[in-house]
């Protein structure tokens, strides 16, 4: 039987680049339908293990721009699924789970985060969501930073109530100042913010002595840490390690084809954020 793979995502247009990846990963074909609702997935569901012998054949894709819009797509997918009639299922909104546990990877890799302080700058947006509940769940204090405290404190406790932590806390990071404040003590610093938008000059971050490592996942200039190359992979930065967005992104693109092979091994598969870091850690 050839491996389907059905793709709900809650923007207008269907991703492409999560339409043309699952091929490289051994998918015969993807159905990609946009502006999915919760209300719209019984009948999707129940159409795609319905049609099928053999259920491990298919599989179903979540994503889209929106996290909780995603996370509520899962959500009704999974109620959709009785008895036997069950088929594996991913959420990747807008990369949150594969760039997020990609690059934590390599963090944990190269530091021992437990009990550290570690800054996830513009940590609002889907992959610096993921980053900090990640991280957190590795015993490291987070603090999550936005330009407006109110933004930042509502994120932080909405990651702590998910990953079931109560380690994520909230900051301004807005100018050189905040920067400085936010990063006081932290031995890490992971900016997840919107493409072209520096968050941390070069100044700040290598005036602060406690922190070893800087990681970004932008790769449109000028780039969320100022001085840090988008190729940077453990690269020696001023005596900071230093990972850029595609050093992060390669690695990323294989944890991506391989959770997508995954969906096929069974038909209970779930891939949300913390058994995507699981393959994370295996391939970094």
């Amino acid at each position: 039987m050839k491996k389907l793979l059905i793709q709900f995502d809650t923007d207008k247009h269907p991703s492409s680049f999560d339409r043309i990846v699952p091929y490289d990963a051994g998918v015969d074909d993807v159905l990609s339908y946009g502006n999915v609702t919760p209300e719209d997935v019984p009948g999707l569901v129940q159409g795609a293990f319905f049609t099928r012998g053999e259920l491990k054949y298919t599989a179903i894709w979540v994503g889209g721009s929106s996290v909780p819009a995603g996370e509520a797509i899962l959500k009704k997918v999974q109620k959709t699924f009785f008895g036997p009639f069950k088929v594996s299922v991913m959420l990747d909104s807008n990369g949150c789970n594969t760039t997020a546990a990609t690059a934590v990877a390599k963090i944990v890799k190269a530091l021992d985060v437990s009990g550290q302080r570690i800054v996830v700058g513009a940590g609002t947006g889907p992959v610096g969501l993921r980053a900090a509940g990640l991280l957190a769940s590795e015993g490291a204090h987070v603090v999550l930073t936005s330009r407006q405290l109110a933004r930042a404190q509502q994120a932080a406790e909405a990651v702590n109530q998910r990953f079931k932590v109560s380690s994520v806390e909230a900051a301004v990071l807005a100018d050189e100042e905040t920067a400085r404040h936010a990063l006081a003590g932290a031995v890490a610093l992971f900016t997840a913010g919107a493409a072209g938008a520096q968050l941390v000059s070069q100044a700040v971050w290598s005036s602060i002595p406690s922190l070893k490592l800087i990681a970004d996942i932008n790769a449109v200039p000028p780039l969320g840490i100022e001085g840090l190359d988008m190729n940077d992979n453990g690269t020696d930065r001023e005596g900071r390690l230093a990972f850029g967005a595609l050093g992060i992104g390669g690695r990323k693109m294989k944890v991506h084809r391989t959770c997508v092979a995954r969906l096929f091994e069974s038909n209970d598969v779930l891939m949300d954020a913390e058994q995507v870091y699981q393959v994370a850690k295996e391939l970094v």
